[in-house]
């Protein structure tokens, strides 16, 4: 994953536990780069290990360190970031969900070396849409249903989000079904 991941858990850390639970974060985690470059690419295993290593100092489930991960993205790194690229993605939730797919192709001219998810949507009806979530990561979904709310959160939206399907039951991809 590119440094940006990496430095935005340790901004949502930094920004809601403090400088000294990073450093203590660092510490259990084992990881030993002192500064993530966000257009570089990094070893998988370094943003597993922090994530870990916070719900480790933080007593909270690695799913709820995900989950939390995926709206901070939305609502911090992704507004920050990439507002322009967010704001065109729709003027509601149901635009922006319709148009991901396409939405990683743009990320991909800003990052040349990503391997990106894949997603794919079905069944749009007036308050549901299915967001199918394809990768060649593993253990991922609970980070994509915290993008989900977020995304939520971004248009003001409150949703419920179920997953219909999981790799981990055997299947080729995650479906979520989003509702507003």
């Amino acid at each position: 994953m590119y440094g940006i991941v990496n430095r935005a858990i340790e901004d949502l850390v930094k920004a809601n536990f403090g400088h000294d639970t990073w450093d203590a974060v660092k510490r259990r985690s084992g990881v030993e780069i002192d500064y993530f470059i966000s257009n570089e690419p990094y070893n998988d295993d370094i943003t597993f290990k922090l994530a870990t290593a916070v719900g480790e100092e933080m007593n909270m489930p690695v799913a709820s360190v995900l989950q939390a991960f995926g709206e901070w993205w939305i609502l911090k790194t992704g507004k920050e970031k990439y507002g322009g690229l967010m704001e065109a993605g729709g003027h509601n939730l149901k635009e922006f969900l319709v148009n991901l797919p396409i939405f990683h192709n743009r990320i991909m001219l800003i990052y040349p070396k990503l391997t990106p998810p894949e997603f794919k949507v079905s069944h749009a009806e007036e308050n549901s849409i299915r967001v199918h979530y394809y990768s060649k990561r593993e253990g991922l979904q609970e980070f994509v249903r915290g993008l989900l709310s977020g995304l939520g959160k971004m248009y003001n939206t409150p949703v419920d989000i179920e997953l219909l399907q999981s790799r981990d039951d055997g299947n080729t991809h995650e479906i979520f079904k989003v509702s507003w």
